[in-house]
């Protein structure tokens, strides 16, 4: 059982998240000003953690900028080989890698349609940077462990950056810059969750709910407690979880709730007295005091932020939750099984 690189990265965010700001807001402007209204809606194409910072991507655009977001099908550009029209989009690439051929594939087709397109990853010399028109590179430094956790979390930052640019926001950005801070003071509230992760060790499944902004957040969650746990983990929105799947919970079923403030809050408190009649097991993630003190386990957000922001906060205790269930069923979590750090799909 080993975990100290996964740890260390997990801690490493808020500076990851500060450098990132530093060296990339000046760029980020100017590829705004270089795209100005030379498209009507982004279409990103990722895979993994990556791909869930895409979700992150339709609720930030499309509620601050109101600028709809397609989620690319990577497929139908490589083994279809029936790629979509693009007309009127920016083709983004999210990776951390930039390897992925699939991904690769949707932004040279972008660029052979003569859409404007841009690589968001960690390796600004890899062969998505080299096939964008515009680069943001995401300053991570190397990530070692197999679990993304800095690359993700800077994705965030960077698709949050560019919001702000589009619209010359210069509130937005402050809230932006104030988040290393934040991020430091979470990180530090949650430390316990790494032992308190023991009372689950013998969990099969579970389901992790979010909605709006965080939605992105279960869907990141959820996929660290799986590839580092092998638990089956299981994402939803509250409301598509009331439209069925609710049918699976009795009493003792482990549901991890993602609930900061904001305009979802009580649409959660809701489903959180439909779960308490369920006798549900609740691990919540939030900063409203009246619900923390409802779950069995209480993750708290210590600031309270504008939920545009919050996944940045939000992710961090599932992060350690995971690290710490990986542990506590006696896994490598710097090893996942079966998993390698780059991860290439056609």
């Amino acid at each position: 059982m080993s975990g100290e690189i996964l740890h260390k990265e997990i801690y490493e965010q808020p500076q990851v998240i500060a450098d990132f700001l530093e060296s990339e807001s000046e760029n980020v402007r100017s590829i705004t000003q270089k795209l100005g209204k030379t498209f009507q809606y982004l279409l990103i194409a990722a895979r993994g953690s990556s791909d869930n910072a895409a979700r992150y991507a339709q609720y930030v655009f499309g509620s601050l900028n109101r600028l709809p977001v397609a989620l690319a099908t990577p497929s139908l550009f490589t083994l279809y080989d029936r790629p979509p029209k693009m007309q009127g989009a920016c083709v983004v690439g999210i990776s951390q890698s930039g390897q992925s051929p699939d991904i690769l594939a949707v932004v040279e087709e972008g660029r052979r349609q003569g859409q404007p397109t841009l690589a968001i990853t960690n390796d600004p010399d890899s062969p998505l940077a080299e096939a964008a028109e515009y680069v943001i590179p995401l300053h991570a430094g190397p990530e070692k462990a197999v679990a993304a956790t800095k690359t993700y979390t800077a994705s965030l930052a960077a698709l949050a950056l560019m919001s702000c640019h589009l619209d010359d926001d210069q509130e937005r950005l402050g809230v932006l810059q104030g988040l290393p801070d934040l991020m430091r003071e979470t990180l530090k509230d949650n430390q316990a969750v790494i032992e308190t992760a023991e009372r689950y060790r013998f969990m099969e499944r579970c389901v992790v709910i979010g909605r709006g902004y965080n939605y992105a957040t279960a869907f990141e969650v959820s996929l660290k407690i799986t590839e580092l746990t092998r638990i089956i983990a299981e994402s939803y929105s509250s409301a598509d979880f009331m439209h069925g799947p609710i049918a699976m919970v009795d009493q003792g079923f482990p549901i991890l709730l993602i609930a900061p403030s904001g305009n979802v809050l009580e649409d959660l408190k809701s489903l959180v007295d439909r779960l308490e009649s369920l006798q549900a097991e609740m691990l919540i993630i939030s900063d409203d005091r009246s619900l923390l003190s409802r779950a069995q386990v209480a993750l708290p957000l210590q600031a309270r932020v504008p939920e545009w922001v919050s996944p940045l906060l939000a992710v961090l205790p599932g992060q350690l939750y995971s690290l710490g269930l990986a542990q506590a069923r006696g896994m490598d979590p710097d090893r996942p099984h079966g998993l390698t750090k780059v991860t290439e799909t056609w």
